[in-house]
C-alpha cells in the first residue's frame, strides 16, 4: 500500500489545492475544459482531505478560469515564442505541462512550504526554474532578469488573497522594473470579498485563507505604471473557452447571458502592459 503525502501548508497556500481538484476533476470527468493528467497524481498521492469540495460549482469556475489564463499565455507565446513565462505563485499549476513550446523559457515562484511541495512532483530542467520565494520580494528579480526577455506576468488566483496596500506596492516595482512586459492577473470586487462566508469553496477554510484585494475597477491601476489591454468575465469568456463549458454554462452563455454576468461580474481576468 502507497503511503500518501502529508499536506503541510500555511493558510493562503493551501488555496492552491482547489484549482489542483477542479483541474482533476475536469479530467476524471472528460469536460472538455482541460486535460491535467498530472492533477490527478497529484491529488490521489496527497493525504488531504478534499471532499470537502468534491461537486462544487466553483471547480467548473475554477477549470473555465484556468483555460482562460491559458488562452492569454498562448497569446503571448505565439507573440514571443523565446520569451519568458513567470508564474508568480505557481503551487501545484501544470501550465507548463500544458502550453510549454519548446522554446519559451518558464519561471516559477512561491513561497518555500507550497514549493517544497511542488518539488515533489516537478523538476528544473533546462528551460523551468523553480524559486522559493515572497512574490512580494525583490531577490527574485535578478534570477528573472538573467532569463531572455519580454517577460509575462501571471497572477491566477494569488495576489487577490493579500491586502491592497502590498499588491499596489508589488504591481508599482513590476512597472517600474521590467516595463513592456505582461501581466496577467485577476481582481475581486467589493462584494465578492464581502460575501466569501457564502462561497463554496472559501466558506470551507478558515478566514485567515479568504482573499482581502478589492479591486472594483481595474481600470484604475493604470495609475500604477500600467495599461489595461483586456478585462474579462466568464460571461465574455472566449469562443474557445465557451465551446469547452458544460452544456448548462453554454446555454446560459447563449441563451440569457446577463444571469452570468449577474453572477460573476466582480471577477475579472485582466491583461495588462507595464509600463514603468
Amino acid at each position: 500500500m502507497t503511503t500518501k503525502m502529508k499536506v503541510e501548508l500555511g493558510a493562503v497556500q493551501e488555496t492552491l489545492l482547489i484549482p489542483l481538484l477542479a483541474r482533476a476533476e475536469a479530467t476524471r470527468k472528460k469536460s472538455g475544459l482541460l486535460r491535467d493528467p498530472k492533477a490527478v497524481e497529484i491529488v490521489d498521492a496527497l493525504d488531504y482531505d478534499f471532499g470537502k469540495w468534491v461537486g462544487i460549482r466553483s471547480l467548473v469556475g475554477a477549470s473555465i478560469r484556468a483555460r482562460m489564463f491559458d488562452e492569454e499565455v498562448r497569446a503571448f507565446l505565439a507573440e514571443h515564442p523565446s520569451g519568458t513565462v513567470v508564474e508568480i505563485g505557481a503551487g501545484l499549476n501544470t501550465r507548463y505541462e500544458r502550453l510549454d513550446n519548446g522554446r519559451a523559457r518558464w519561471l516559477e515562484l512561491d513561497l518555500p512550504d507550497s514549493m517544497a511541495l511542488r518539488r515533489r512532483f516537478f523538476g528544473d530542467t533546462e528551460r523551468r526554474t523553480m524559486i522559493a520565494a515572497s512574490a512580494f520580494d525583490t531577490d527574485w528579480y535578478a534570477r528573472l532578469e538573467a532569463l531572455p526577455p519580454p517577460y509575462c506576468f501571471v497572477s491566477e488566483a494569488v495576489i487577490i488573497y493579500f491586502d491592497k496596500a502590498r499588491v499596489e506596492a508589488l504591481l508599482g516595482r513590476l512597472a517600474t522594473r521590467f516595463s513592456g512586459s505582461v501581466l496577467l492577473t485577476d481582481t475581486t470586487s467589493s462584494k465578492m470579498v464581502d460575501d466569501q462566508a457564502k462561497h463554496d469553496a472559501m466558506s470551507k477554510l478558515p478566514k485567515d485563507a479568504w482573499f482581502r484585494w478589492r479591486c472594483d475597477e481595474p481600470k484604475r491601476l493604470e495609475r500604477l505604471g500600467m495599461r489595461l489591454e483586456r478585462s474579462h468575465t466568464f460571461a465574455d469568456a472566449p469562443p474557445s473557452v465557451v465551446a469547452a463549458m458544460p452544456l448548462a454554462y453554454r446555454l446560459v452563455v447563449a441563451l440569457a447571458p446577463w444571469i452570468l454576468r449577474r453572477m460573476v461580474d466582480g471577477y475579472r481576468i485582466n491583461r495588462f502592459r507595464l509600463l514603468g
